[in-house]
């Protein structure tokens, strides 16, 4: 008797299957986030006494604030594909029907989504220590500027975890690698940022700083797209 097979699930559902699952399982401890915050929070108050200083403007208060976004999006990044593992769903994810991109998809979402709520909560933290200007409509502008950084960063710490997590040295290996990689975004991130937190936050050109960060975000994206399935292989 013929039996029916049902068909694999498509890319996009099973990218979506995945993501929900991550976000089910970090809404049921809240580990990764209460640890970032934390850290994050920690670092903007040895900032505060290191410096010396109530208030940050211009370059200063932009590379601070992002070089502590740096720092705590490693935290999310090295256990984004370790937790899989220790948990055993590492090989349930490779042995499953569907296309290994959408393991690719679903983290890099997830990771995305976990930036963007640890840059929302950093901005209040460092606006009551360390940022003198209030918020106005010249910071509607960090908009852009953050989701540009958050899919650079989200989609080279997924491709990163990826190589790293078959390693028994991966919470060396991620800083290691992603950190030379997250260095040109991060630039232009500072750059782009700190007219937004000078004295007077003002809106400048910031077209080129966009364009250079979103032609970056391109280029790691297709070059994830292209190897993360043999990465996953090996």
């Amino acid at each position: 008797m013929r039996q029916n097979r049902r068909p694999a699930p498509s890319t996009l559902s099973a990218a979506m299957t995945i993501l929900r699952k991550d976000l089910r399982l970090e809404l049921r401890t809240f580990e990764t986030i209460t640890v970032t915050l934390i850290f994050t929070t920690a670092t903007f108050i040895v900032f505060h006494f290191a410096l010396n200083r109530d208030e940050l403007f211009g370059d200063l208060a932009a590379g601070v604030f992002w070089v502590t976004i740096l720092f705590a999006s490693s935290l999310t990044i090295n256990r984004l594909l370790s937790n899989e593992r220790q948990q055993g769903g590492y090989e349930g994810l490779l042995l499953a029907p569907i296309d290994r991109n959408a393991i690719l998809y679903a983290k890099v979402a997830y990771l995305f989504l976990a930036l963007t709520l640890l840059e929302v909560f950093a901005l209040g933290i460092y606006a009551i220590m360390l940022l003198g200007p209030g918020f106005d409509s010249a910071m509607f502008a960090l908009i852009p500027i953050c989701l540009l950084v958050n899919l650079g960063l989200a989609t080279i710490g997924t491709l990163i975890s990826g190589l790293a997590t078959a390693t028994s040295a991966r919470e060396l290996l991620v800083p290691l690698m992603t950190l030379p990689l997250f260095i040109p975004l991060l630039i232009a991130a500072s750059e782009a940022t700190a007219p937004l937190f000078a004295k007077t936050p003002e809106i400048v050109d910031i077209g080129k700083w966009l364009g250079l960060m979103g032609l970056y975000d391109a280029v790691f994206l297709m070059l994830a797209i292209a190897v993360f399935e043999y990465i996953l292989d090996d």
